[in-house]
């Protein structure tokens, strides 16, 4: 396993428990303690986690791993989901996509999508995730919109009122957005408050609105809120999504789609 591959799994099992001890990620990982020691030391000192006697813990409840480790995490769900999310695309429609590993399977899926190798422009992408925008920019038959803003280290997303100057000024067809969670109550939300606000713009600026999760995101709340459940028309999720959360947002007028 190389390095890159290990903090990623690493990272991985400390969000989802807390707190790892040594021997047990060793364990997991089927390394040795002194490389989990060092590992662990190295991702102290990118701010990563936070170094314990004999382990690591995150940094508290509103942590957030950034883009670059999240990219392995139910990788199988996110394809399927994006495929999905791409095939409610109509040719030459304007999409907007937030940004989010989710999100950027879906552009993925769009750019392999044989309905969209040609045409001028085949598809209109706005978006303010600066990893979505170079990986489509390669396809000279969609236009590529780029908002403004300050870049945000931990989703590649740009943020704040520059962002704002450029989405208040487009139409969209569909907005497609990546979020960390998705309540029927409690609506989409982010962990960062200026990223759930241009999330929201790019929901004010869109006909309709598609919400990419999988269902692990699902009747969770996060700090900051994007839009109320009403405002999303479409949720695409997997087969493991809770019958009573899929009805709860169906009451609550979403279109689930599990696949």
């Amino acid at each position: 396993m190389s390095r890159d591959a290990r903090w990623k799994a690493l990272l991985e099992l400390l969000v989802e428990r807390g707190r790892l001890d040594v021997e047990e990620a060793a364990s997991a990982l089927e390394v040795s303690a002194a490389t989990i020691r060092r590992d662990f030391d190295q991702l102290a000192e990118q701010q990563m986690l936070v170094r314990t006697r004999g382990g690591a813990v995150v940094h508290g409840v509103s942590y957030e791993l950034p883009l670059r480790y999240k990219t392995a995490r139910r990788a199988p769900e996110k394809q399927r989901i994006a495929k999905a999310v791409a095939e409610l695309v109509a040719p030459g429609e304007a999409v907007g996509l937030t940004g989010g590993t989710t999100t950027t399977e879906v552009a993925r899926a769009l750019a392999v999508r044989g309905d969209l190798a040609s045409g001028s422009p085949a598809l209109t992408v706005v978006t303010n995730a600066l990893n979505i925008a170079n990986e489509l920019a390669v396809r000279p038959q969609f236009k590529i919109v780029v908002t403004g803003g300050v870049a945000r280290a931990q989703s590649y997303e740009l943020i704040g009122p520059l962002t704002d100057g450029v989405l208040s000024q487009v139409t969209l067809d569909v907005a497609v957005l990546g979020v960390v969670a998705f309540d029927a109550a409690h609506g989409a939300a982010a962990h960062d408050e200026a990223e759930a606000a241009v999330n929201r713009l790019l929901c004010e600026r869109a006909e309709r609105v598609v919400v990419a999760a999988d269902s692990s995101k699902l009747g969770r709340r996060a700090f900051a809120r994007i839009c109320a459940a009403e405002a999303v028309d479409t949720l695409v999720t997997d087969t493991a999504a809770d019958e009573e959360t899929v009805r709860r947002f169906e009451d609550a007028g979403v279109t689930v789609i599990a696949v």
